[in-house]
């Protein structure tokens, strides 16, 4: 008899925004391949002006009450991701029915949400400890939650959400960037993310106005939705205002588009003040391309033993030199490819997925 579940996540696609939480969306259709029945209780818009925040919040409160009454004792696990509030919806169906629940810890709620007040920290401990099994996509997240919330570590998994070696695949560079109609004599760096202060992107580009200056032919490049309408601006301003040349801001792109654009650039680079895992860092490793990243969370890790560039987080300074050092060095940049290519092989979604179904039973 095949599964039934829920997933319940703040973060899931929509018609509008089809990219916010693709990660999440990713693996439950990686699931229902599998032949689980996969019910989704989620927010689908980015969004977070007062207004947007509170309807979000709550026609997702609605909904999953709704599920709740309707459905609620034909499910066999319930997958929360994100800790808090998405477990603490998810832990309805755990006290009313003693379904099993299954939580991943994403990032930003062990590092930030429980430092909000007495009220999130206590919810947040509340909710690991009644989870029957943790999933943390990094090791310091499974750290922080033994030492900080005193988790039991034999129910904690640390498991990525895996990367999608179909999409983000690697791919002559030169072909790459003809199917871009880009030019083949400029070196390229590249940001993925949202536009928001805390993935360093201010200090990113300070850096590289640096760099410009002693490597003319340099390129930034940044592909992302701006969930900071008024961070965007900033970024803009800041361009505008300083006269950074060759910056180009793109607004979002699909999955394919942005494996398309890591396999034709240099050098990827991931800035972050907080990163829990850094999974867009290792879908570049996987397309090819060599990664520069803050040494904080999960990033200190995947980039530690020779898989990628690590460099102090806020720290304009450490950021250019490292970026210099790549256009310098070559062979710097191929063995972080070839290292790279190893830790994507191990995050392989399907591989990943395996190890997830086993959790469930």
């Amino acid at each position: 008899m095949n599964k039934k579940m829920l997933v319940v996540s703040n973060m899931y696609p929509g018609k509008r925004h089809t990219t916010f939480g693709i990660f999440v969306k990713n693996q439950v259709e990686k699931l229902r391949e599998r032949q689980f029945d996969v019910d989704v209780a989620a927010i689908h818009d980015p969004r977070m002006s007062k207004v947007h925040v509170v309807k979000k919040y709550l026609l997702w409160l609605l909904k999953t009450v709704r599920i709740l009454i309707m459905k609620g004792k034909s499910y066999d696990v319930i997958h929360a991701h994100y800790v808090f509030p998405s477990g603490f919806l998810a832990l309805w169906f755990k006290s009313l029915f003693g379904t099993k629940l299954v939580v991943t810890a994403h990032g930003g709620d062990i590092d930030k949400m429980p430092n909000k007040g007495p009220f999130f920290f206590k919810q947040t401990k509340k909710i690991l400890h009644k989870a029957d099994e943790i999933i943390a996509v990094g090791e310091g997240l499974k750290r922080d939650m033994i030492q900080r919330f005193q988790v039991d570590e034999a129910k904690v998994s640390v498991m990525s959400m895996g990367v999608d070696r179909e999409v983000f695949q690697a791919k002559e560079k030169q072909a790459a960037q003809e199917d871009l109609n880009l030019a083949h004599d400029r070196f390229r760096f590249l940001f993925v993310g949202n536009y928001i202060k805390e993935k360093g992107l201010m200090e990113l580009l300070a850096a590289f106005k640096q760099v410009k200056q002693h490597h003319p032919e340099s390129e930034l490049h940044f592909i992302g939705s701006p969930k900071q309408p008024e961070f965007l601006q900033e970024m803009k301003q800041y361009v505008q205002d300083h006269e950074v040349h060759d910056v180009k801001i793109h607004g979002p792109m699909n999955q394919r588009q942005v494996a398309e654009w890591m396999a034709a650039v240099d050098v990827f680079v991931l800035p972050s003040y907080i990163e829990g895992f850094g999974l867009v860092a290792v879908e570049a490793m996987s397309c090819g391309t060599p990664v520069i990243g803050s040494d904080v969370g999960g990033l200190s890790y995947l980039l530690s033993e020779g898989t990628g560039r690590l460099v102090t987080p806020r720290d304009t300074e450490s950021l250019r030199a490292a970026m210099a050092e790549m256009i310098k060095d070559p062979a710097m940049r191929s063995a972080y490819r070839q290292k790279g290519e190893k830790l994507a092989q191990k995050n392989d979604m399907e591989h990943l997925i395996t190890r997830l179904t086993e959790i469930y039973q």
